[in-house]
């Protein structure tokens, strides 16, 4: 069975797909799994034929892994596609970095993505995410304690800058159910590879999957999925509708005035410094991160750590952010 199946009783997938060119190309990423399998078969049912298919084995799963990326190989040839693929050591690379697997293994994703977008010369990338995954998204950062851009989880349309390489992240299934998924799939017959790994309470996504989201559904009597998906598109509207407003001050600077930034309002720091940090690439930005730099608005204290061997240093009234072994 051809993944472009001529079952006309298969409802299509309402991707959000608005002001894209059918004729431009697009990286896509392709895991094997059943929620980027469908991902790409929406896609060209659209008329989208110009993608670049991409597949990145994280070396985690031994012969699983390699099984995965022969699938998504073969899969792509079947179909006329271009086909990116590397192997990363994320075990490696978490050992590095001081990271979990979970946290390394979506830096190499994304650094691949990086460097497949530079050789193509094509910056956009289709993601497979979907509106549970926004949910657990929610409940991840809820209890990393986030704030409001946390909570808002990913957006559908936005920009990401790995390695000097500015990429647009689309992802058109987030207001799309793993059920209405699974449903597509099964229409259409679609054929993926099931990840041992997405059902293993080893990992903090799963758990919060397979254990509180059920418990908290036991709870209230109900399917509480929808509520946390609203309240996550509300607080990424008002994010978004905040950024806008303080657009101007959020320029990409080297350096800020330690009497101005004191000046503002704690929650103005805050986004301040958030989006300075994020301006320079910093990886890994939260609370602690953002806190440890507004404590050098005041006091002794001249230089804090960072995540990506960085640092923010006060001097002569300013915060510069250093790469470690730079010099200022």
């Amino acid at each position: 069975m051809s993944i472009l199946s001529k079952n006309t009783n298969a409802s299509p997938l309402a991707l959000k797909l608005s002001g894209l060119s059918h004729t431009a190309r697009y990286l896509v990423a392709v895991s094997g799994g059943r929620d980027s399998v469908a991902l790409l078969h929406a896609l060209l049912a659209a008329g989208f034929k110009c993608l670049i298919v991409c597949h990145l084995d994280h070396g985690l799963r031994g012969r699983a892994s390699s099984a995965d990326a022969r699938f998504v190989a073969n899969l792509a040839n079947r179909l006329g596609l271009e086909f990116e693929f590397e192997k990363a050591d994320v075990a490696g690379l978490a050992a590095e970095l001081g990271e979990s697997l979970e946290t390394a293994a979506r830096t190499a994703r994304y650094r691949f993505f990086a460097r497949v977008a530079r050789k193509r010369l094509c910056r956009t990338l289709f993601l497979a995410h979907h509106a549970d995954d926004q949910v657990e998204t929610f409940v991840f950062n809820l209890f990393r304690g986030t704030g409001r851009a946390g909570l808002g989880g990913m957006r559908p349309d936005s920009e990401r800058t790995i390695e000097g390489v500015r990429l647009r992240l689309l992802r058109p299934m987030l207001s799309i159910w793993r059920e209405e998924i699974d449903r597509y799939v099964s229409q259409n017959r679609l054929k993926f590879r099931e990840d041992a790994s997405n059902v293993s309470l080893a990992h903090t996504r799963n758990r919060i999957r397979h254990e509180l989201l059920p418990v908290l559904e036991k709870l209230f009597g109900r399917n509480v999925r929808p509520a946390v998906w609203r309240t996550a598109e509300i607080l990424r509207a008002e994010d978004e509708w905040l950024s806008q407003l303080a657009a101007g001050e959020f320029e990409e600077i080297e350096e800020l005035a330690v009497p101005e930034l004191k000046a503002q309002p704690v929650a103005q720091q805050r986004r301040r410094i958030l989006a300075w940090l994020r301006l320079h690439s910093v990886p890994n930005v939260g609370f602690e991160q953002v806190e440890a730099v507004r404590s050098l608005l005041e006091g002794p204290r001249a230089k804090v750590n960072l995540p990506g061997n960085w640092h923010a240093r006060r001097r002569e009234k300013k915060l510069f952010i250093v790469k470690i072994g730079s010099e200022l």
